[in-house]
């Protein structure tokens, strides 16, 4: 067994002091490797950047210890039967994939801290906590004795993130006899009687999914926050969520955001902790483990949190096109969705995949993902008469790889696909997935058979209408953040100019006003700097119109057939 002893002397430091023990050792020599990356984060992190002080020794003498890799020590044992690394950790990062240590908690994802013995990775793995008497543990893995926790090996023993504090709230409720327990760790009054009736239905709409879960309990490690964030990362048997401001957790706005992302982290259970892309089963933790289906893996995941809200009533329709108009917006938004396929998009994760980088150059697939499943579930519903879906995508998923611990490739989704829906289907990976087809028209036509349309509204912002920019303003000054190519500002403005007068009249945050107050078939002229230098520039009005803003609507013709095959979709009265 591997041993590794957390504990601390300071708190306010947010340093961890953590032992690792080998017994049982033979080798004259041992690798330790540190992951550089942590799932559902598909980028290189170092998190060897957060170490100090990394020592050995063994029969109470120090032995040599060096890094011979940026994450990766060799420890020169000279075959002693037990030895001991010792390093400290700085935890002070507050999301959900980091670590957090203050005097009233300590929050830890084990993936950034704890090593890996190599040739031991699959041995049983003991976690120890130095903690107050006073304090509980929230975690997936079982406590064996106060404080100690065990996981069967070392993918388990980093995949199981912990909170340890003496004001942890809990809350369990219990669906198919699995019990999900909701720890909440923060300032705030949940409403447990709503929280548990929401999550219950939910929860059990995601079971008949799939027909069955695949691990014994589940636990929400809920960090509520006092300031506004909003952060969710999966695991095998759990989740961290990182949601605040704590004092509004209960009002519309914010608790739609904790449904929309527990829903979307337990549906994780599943699709990406199971089903798993072939080119991570296992996972490889000391480098890029590049992909295709990141448009399966997130954006299938992205569609069923809030859709599974409103198949279980938990969101009315009206609620669920809200979000639905929100996702469609981030989608528009820029022009990206012109330049690379979401499947090119997932594959680039592990170059820029979180950064806003270079203008219109990758899609998210979070976002294009959601839109391309939902164009799925419509279209499968469509050509099978209401036989076939997504829902049976999933479960075909689930049953052939997922449950078996293989891993699926973009042939082997497209295939199933394939075979399910019929070989047309073929077109919607040619020029959806793998292609960078506009979707507008497809998506129009998918939700008429469900009675509803695609509706195209042009924007209000007439600096974005006519002349194809858009605008940040904050503190006084306007800057410009996006500009629509073939637009008359793709030729006179640049990203970050910072505008400071419309026709001589100086801007104070009222750009759009004075615009509705100009004749502006003339054009209009722009005081700027540029690089700290005082520009001036003419725009001349557009005869297209940009940024275009699309949100889903009912049809009021909409046929009985239609409606029908709207409750079949969303489990709602038309």
């Amino acid at each position: 067994m591997i041993k590794h002893h957390i504990s601390f002397s300071n708190p306010l430091t947010h340093f961890l002091d953590i032992t690792l023990t080998i017994e049982g050792n033979s080798r004259q020599t041992l690798y330790l490797q540190l992951p550089a990356w942590r799932p559902g984060r598909y980028e290189l992190q170092h998190f060897a950047q957060k170490l100090r002080g990394v020592t050995a020794s063994a029969n109470g003498a120090a032995i040599p210890v060096c890094k011979v890799t940026k994450d990766r020590w060799l420890v020169e044992t000279d075959g002693a039967e037990k030895v001991e690394i010792r390093y400290s950790f700085y935890a002070r990062q507050m999301d959900g994939g980091g670590s957090w240590l203050d005097e009233e908690q300590l929050y830890l994802n084990g993936i950034n801290c704890l090593m890996a013995v190599e040739g031991h990775e699959h041995n049983p793995q003991q976690l120890q906590l130095a903690i107050p008497a006073d304090w509980q543990i929230a975690c997936g893995l079982p406590e064996t004795e106060r404080y100690t926790l065990l996981a069967g090996n070392y993918d388990q023993l980093v995949d199981s993130p912990l909170i340890a504090s003496a004001s942890l709230k809990k809350e369990t409720y219990s669906v198919a006899g699995i019990p999900f327990h909701i720890w909440i760790q923060g300032d705030c009054r949940p409403d447990w009687e709503r929280i548990r009736k929401d999550f219950e239905a939910f929860t059990k709409e995601q079971l008949e999914v799939f027909g069955d879960f695949p691990v014994a309990d589940y636990h929400y490690l809920n960090e509520i926050l006092p300031y506004r964030t909003y952060h969710g990362v999966e695991h095998t048997n759990s989740t961290v969520i990182t949601l605040g401001p704590g004092e509004l957790l209960m009002t519309p706005a914010l608790y739609k955001e904790f449904l929309g992302v527990s829903s979307h982290e337990l549906f994780h259970t599943w699709n990406v902790k199971q089903i798993r892309p072939k080119e991570m089963l296992p996972y490889d933790f000391k480098g890029e483990n590049y992909f295709r289906t990141g448009y399966v893996a997130e954006g299938v995941t992205t569609y069923y949190g809030d859709y599974m809200l409103a198949r279980s009533g938990v969101f009315t329709a009206a609620q669920y096109f809200e979000e639905l108009n929100t996702t469609l917006q981030r989608y528009f938004a820029d022009h990206s969705r012109y330049h690379m396929s979401v499947a090119d998009s997932s594959f680039d994760l592990w170059l820029d995949g979180y950064k806003p980088g270079i203008p219109d150059r990758k899609v998210s697939i979070y976002v294009k993902g959601a839109l391309t499943a939902l164009l799925l579930d419509l279209q499968l519903r469509q050509a099978t008469d209401n036989q076939t879906s997504l829902d049976t995508v999933m479960r075909h998923l689930w049953e052939d790889f997922g449950k078996r611990g293989i891993g699926f490739t973009e042939q082997d989704y497209e295939l199933l696909v394939l075979r399910l829906g019929g070989e047309k289907f073929g077109a919607y990976f040619k020029q959806y997935i793998n292609g960078t087809a506009p979707i507008e028209e497809a998506l129009d036509q998918a939700l008429r058979y469900v009675g509803c349309t695609l509706q195209a509204e042009e924007t209000a912002l007439l600096s974005e209408k006519l002349f194809g920019f858009k605008t940040v303003s904050d503190n006084n000054i306007t800057k410009v953040t996006a500009i629509a190519p073939d637009s008359s500002a793709n030729s006179a403005l640049s990203i970050d100019d910072e505008l400071v007068a419309l026709n001589g009249r100086k801007l104070e945050q009222n750009l759009q006003p004075l615009l509705a107050d100009t004749d502006l078939s003339q054009g209009i002229e722009l005081t700027l700097f540029r690089n700290k230098q005082l520009r001036q520039v003419i725009l001349e009005p557009s005869q297209h119109t940009y940024y275009t803003r699309y949100t889903v609507a009912k049809r009021k013709d909409a046929t009985e057939a239609e409606k029908e095959n709207f409750r079949l979709w969303l489990k709602q009265e038309f």
